[in-house]
């Protein structure tokens, strides 16, 4: 009797493990299985790599004086949360928005459109509208629109930084004061020793003009800069748009707005791709202050 009570035991014992390991297994299964179905359009990211929601990275926006999101002009789910973010930061506090993809000249346009005294098709006329306004910008300012938010144009006037590609930053000096009205007071701080700025000069190699692409890209970045506080209103957040490129690694805009105000509480937003995006990889670390990270798949706008 001792012996056959002890192999029942034994026998109960190896069936409750197997079951064990049964139903691990199929826990295991149905984890990755759910996992292969979930299929996140983004993750948003901290500078170091740890994943964070957007409601606390709200929070975290809507104490900033200025806001610079950095994106990428072709990518839907980037456009997408910038209208989102503007919508949030509106609920909470009064709200400026700028863009790079405005130009400095178009202000007055731009302005009449918001306050109604052209409609979109003299708009469409009289502004340089980007080829994917329609798709990726308009929505956000029909948003600003309809809330009497301020839309700024930062950016240079193209034929000026094209100027600066061509001949220089020393070709500005030869405009008519009128026309420096639309670019940041000349001369303008340039350190060709910045990383993003040398990191162009290594892309473009030998190629003719080169030593200028960097030039013509901080003329952009310290016009931005000189406009985002031209018109920062300390009672209003700064909310402004631009390519990533504008404000990675904590440069471009950033580098020229700490300059002239270093007081002030800056954020930055990245927009970055990847083939996963479970986990940030370390070429995109340190960026910016948060990163929207996106699959690479991810349907274009353009």
């Amino acid at each position: 009797m001792q012996y056959t009570f002890t192999f029942s035991i034994s026998v109960s014992y190896l069936t409750m493990k197997k079951y064990q390991v049964i139903l691990t297994c199929l826990f295991i299964f149905s984890f990755f299985s759910i996992s292969a179905q979930n299929k996140p359009a983004y993750q948003l990211y901290t500078a170091k790599g740890k994943k964070v929601s957007y409601k606390k990275m709200l929070k975290k926006l809507q104490q900033a004086d200025i806001v610079l999101f950095g994106e990428s002009h072709n990518n839907p789910i980037s456009h997408w949360l910038q209208l989102e973010v503007a919508q949030s930061l509106y609920a909470k506090r009064k709200l400026t928005i700028g863009a790079e993809m405005f130009e400095r000249d178009n202000q007055v346009a731009l302005t009449q459109y918001l306050t109604n005294e052209i409609d979109r098709k003299a708009l469409d006329t009289l502004v340089r509208l980007w080829n994917n306004y329609p798709t990726d910008y308009e929505p956000l300012v029909e948003f600003a629109k309809s809330n009497y938010i301020p839309v700024i144009a930062t950016n240079i006037p193209r034929k000026y930084a094209s100027l600066v590609f061509k001949k220089g930053l020393e070709a500005l000096e030869l405009l008519a004061n009128e026309e420096k009205e639309w670019i940041a007071p000349l001369p303008i701080e340039y350190d060709k020793e910045l990383p993003g700025y040398k990191n162009m000069l290594t892309m473009m190699g030998d190629m003719h003009s080169g030593e200028n692409l960097p030039k013509a890209q901080a003329i952009k970045d310290a016009t931005m800069a000189f406009s985002i506080l031209e018109n920062f209103d300390k009672s209003k957040l700064f909310l402004h748009l631009h390519g990533s490129y504008h404000s990675d690694n904590y440069e471009g805009i950033l580098w020229y707005l700490r300059k002239a105000s270093p007081d002030l509480k800056y954020l930055t937003i990245s927009t970055v791709s990847q083939e996963m995006i479970g986990k940030l990889t370390k070429e995109h670390l340190g960026k910016a202050d948060y990163i929207i990270c996106i699959p690479e798949n991810m349907t274009k706008t353009y």
